[in-house]
């Protein structure tokens, strides 16, 4: 009887286990995907125009580089529109750097979260989270919905920055509301750190000049669960849920990086990162963590960094190699020059592929030894701010012109593809149902599906 019994739990754990797979392998719930990596689950198209393979697009009111996410067939996008006359829009990046606007103070914006039909683009709904004034400047080239929303299809939550954070029914009926306060950002460059979901709770990273802090909110009510205090400074990098084989751990960037016990917000391990700007995402894929933050040599406080670490599980304490050296015991490897810089890595075919921000080139990475595969520049790219993604033992690298590069993911340099829409975009793609969903400065594509 008891042998029956453990072969029907087996067979219910497993049918579950599948239903989950299958569940989850058509959605993209969050910025990089249902497993926070940026590795698709289902196939997609290699070849596009503006025009060609295009199933449908539709133009983008307001300002936003937020990502899609997608859940049983419906998308689901942020953006802040300008109710004053004034214009919503990003200035192009240039390499000369940029401003931080106060200008955008005195403005008026209505921050929406609307939701579409993923097989036709027609807009279901569209629900105002936010009427008023921004709380704090912005970089020009930033935008007020520069966060992915998060979805666990149940309910929609998007943050956007110090303007709040708002849950939404599938329907688009508003929920709960949170204001987590307004701070500082380095040189008013504004926000763009993304809330991840987990096991009911949404975690919400606020690394700013004044008062840094990790939070942890109740998905069905807002309520605040735990919060804590980060000494750390503005950084842009979003949060994930490490699922490895002795615990899922909560990680989040900074010139120190940290794991997080997601229930109670307890430090479990910290890593020295050697300074250096925190802007990309980590990776994590099974048993390893890879990460790491942007060199700088700008006269700064965070001058340094530029190393990229693979981790393994089960860290406690301060994991940092000693110094002068590359490894310890939860540390596997540790590489200088990575090329890590705003856009998060991706892994595909065992190499971890990481795009600079301005001089267009591209780091191949072995992922077991840290080994330089290849470094080679894209001809005629000039910067990478969206992240890459892996599909297909394929590589899409998003060029900030819009510009696809579909790479072979082999150890060579081989440019499958070249997918030209002309406008900028910085925002990450997302795949589902085969399709691939592209958001421009002005415009939302479905591209094949």
């Amino acid at each position: 009887m008891y042998r029956m019994a453990f072969r029907a739990q087996l067979f219910t754990l497993g049918f579950i286990a599948l239903f989950t797979a299958n569940l989850h392998a058509d959605n993209w719930p969050q910025f990089r995907g249902p497993s926070f990596n940026g590795i698709a689950q289902s196939s997609c198209p290699t070849e596009w125009t503006a025009e060609k393979n295009v199933t449908w697009k539709v133009p983008m009111q307001g300002e936003g580089w937020s990502a899609p996410v997608i859940w049983d067939g419906k998308v689901y996008l942020t953006t802040a529109v300008r109710t004053d006359g004034g214009t919503a829009k990003p200035e192009p990046y240039t390499n000369q750097g940029g401003r931080s606007e106060s200008k955008y103070l005195q403005a008026e914006y209505r921050w929406e979260v609307f939701c579409l039909d993923a097989k036709t683009g027609q807009e279901l709904w569209r629900s105002t989270a936010r009427q008023g004034n921004p709380t704090l400047p912005r970089h020009a080239t930033n935008t007020y919905a520069t966060e992915t929303p998060v979805t666990d299809g149940n309910y929609v939550y998007a943050y956007f920055g110090m303007m709040g954070v708002y849950c939404f029914d599938m329907n688009g009926k508003p929920v709960w509301k949170k204001d987590l306060g307004s701070y500082e950002m380095r040189a008013g460059w504004g926000t763009s750190s993304s809330p991840v979901l987990f096991d009911g709770r949404l975690f919400v990273q606020v690394d700013n000049e004044e008062k840094s802090f990790l939070v942890a909110l109740d998905g069905k009510t807002g309520d605040e669960l735990w919060r804590v205090a980060r000494d750390e400074q503005s950084s842009y990098s979003s949060p994930i849920i490490w699922k490895n084989s002795r615990r899922a751990e909560l990680i989040a960037g900074g010139m120190i990086y940290r794991s997080y016990d997601p229930e109670t917000g307890k430090l479990l391990w910290q890593l020295d990162m050697e300074k250096g700007r925190s802007s990309a995402t980590p990776l994590a894929v099974g048993d390893r963590l890879y990460v790491g933050t942007e060199f700088r040599n700008r006269g700064g406080s965070d001058d340094g960094g530029g190393f990229l670490f693979s981790v393994k599980p089960g860290g406690a304490g301060d994991i940092s190699p000693p110094a002068g050296e590359t490894s310890s015991e939860f540390i596997e490897w540790k590489v200088r020059d990575s090329g890590m810089q705003m856009a998060s890595p991706v892994l595909c075919q065992g190499k971890i592929y990481l795009l600079e921000r301005r001089r267009g080139a591209i780091h191949c990475i072995d992922a077991k030894t840290g080994a330089t595969v290849y470094r080679q520049r894209f001809p005629g790219a000039r910067a990478f701010w969206s992240s890459p993604l892996s599909c297909d033992g394929k590589v899409f690298c998003t060029a900030a012109d819009g510009t696809t590069y579909v790479l072979d993911g082999g150890d060579e340099f081989k440019i499958l593809t070249k997918n030209q829409i002309p406008a900028q975009t910085w925002s990450t793609p997302a795949i589902a149902d085969g399709a691939l969903f592209f958001r421009t400065v002005d415009t939302l594509y479905c591209i094949g599906g």
